[in-house]
């Protein structure tokens, strides 16, 4: 048995925007973190239908991997009341989600902030349960998987690097310590087990652009796709795993992965 902790866990309301640090959540068997990704704001020309939703690729969508500017805004989305804040610099503005003007609104400030070269501005979606998760054109259980970073990993890889790796850049919803380095990536098929909750380990989580920009500085600083496959022969960093037994789950909570 080997004794893991749960450090931290996320849920991005809003796919590409900041996520939500959660000190406890409710899972069920096959579903993902609630919450977690239910929203999005899509590019011009994306091809999504809220009445007819289809998974489609991540760059149809504003995100990190083409908007490192993302990551300098702070923002926040209240699920009850819809509200939207985003703060750039010392100001922080606010948009109604749940009003039309308002989704245009907001569009509108994203479309000038992060001098987005589409003809339009992009457009709020959502079409719950549907996930605006990166896997979710692989199949309805990926899009209701949950991406699970192992922290001694992400050290282990700014050792050979000699740099200072955030776990934000994984934009991982559950972060925990415990594991050795990297035996995530060849345990597919094992579980992890936290109180009543139990995990299956689906799959590798194979990295792109968007873990190049700096969580803190909203700068491309490190091109980690290329730098993984060069160190350590693969892209991958953290696997998605499935809720197999549902229950509550909190940060600091003990877990183990059977032998």
């Amino acid at each position: 048995m080997t004794d893991l902790t749960i450090a931290q866990m996320n849920r991005y309301p809003i796919k590409g925007l900041s996520s939500e640090v959660l000190s406890s959540v409710e899972l069920r068997a096959g579903e993902g973190i609630p919450g977690d990704r239910l929203f999005g704001f899509a590019r011009y020309n994306s091809g999504f239908d809220p009445l007819n939703p289809s998974p489609l690729p991540k760059d149809r969508f504003v995100v990190l991997l083409n908007q490192a500017g993302l990551a300098g805004l702070k923002t926040g989305f209240d699920a009850d009341t819809h509200v939207l804040e985003i703060e750039v610099g010392q100001r922080t503005h606010h948009f109604a989600m749940s009003d039309p003007e308002g989704q245009l609104d907001a569009a509108r400030f994203l479309y000038t902030t992060l001098g987005l070269k589409d003809p339009e501005p992009p457009k709020f979606v959502s079409s719950a349960p549907h996930r605006f998760t990166d896997v979710s054109v692989v199949s309805p259980k990926m899009m209701n998987a949950i991406s699970l970073l192992n922290r001694a990993s992400v050290r282990a890889l700014g050792k050979k690097l000699n740099a200072d790796i955030h776990p934000a850049r994984f934009r991982a919803n559950i972060e925990i310590d415990g594991l050795p380095p990297f035996s995530e990536l060849d345990a597919i098929g094992s579980t992890l087990v936290f109180g009543d909750v139990q995990f299956q380990i689906l799959s590798r989580t194979k990295r792109c652009a968007a873990t190049e920009v700096n969580p803190e500085t909203a700068e491309r600083d490190l091109n980690l796709p290329y730098l993984l496959r060069k160190h350590l022969g693969h892209m991958d960093m953290g696997v998605y795993v499935e809720v197999v037994t549902g229950g509550t789950l909190t940060v600091g909570q003990s877990g183990q992965q059977p032998a």
